[in-house]
This record gives C-alpha cells, structure tokens and sequence, in this order.
C-alpha cells in the first residue's frame, strides 16, 4: 500500500469499503466507496459502486 492517497485506485478503495463494510463500520464504507465511484470514468460503475455502500445515515429501514 502507498502512503501517497493520490496513488491510490478506485480498485484500493472499493477493497478498503468492502473491508470497512465486514468490520460494521457502515459509513466509512460508504465514504471509501464514494471516493472509489469518483475514481472511475463510466457513470455506470459508479452509480453501482454508489449502489453497493448506501449513505447509512439516509438509508430507512422500516
């Protein structure tokens, strides 16, 4: 891993929100994913990456 935030991929910040998302810290994934979907070119990537890590804090859950 880099110490340079400006070398890493979107592909280094979807791992870290999938492993965020296995340790229950649901908004740091959501956070991770979102820097991930804008490090990506093809709109539909992102918004399935967006799709993936929801904002927890607007999800309902009824």
């Amino acid at each position: 891993m880099t110490s340079d935030p400006a070398d890493l991929t979107a592909s280094d910040y979807i791992d870290a929100a999938r492993d965020m998302a296995a340790a229950g810290r649901s908004y740091l994934a959501h956070l991770l994913a979102e820097e991930a979907a804008r490090r990506v070119d093809d709109p539909t990537t992102a918004r399935s990456i967006r799709a993936w890590y929801p904002d927890p804090t607007t999800t309902r859950r009824d």
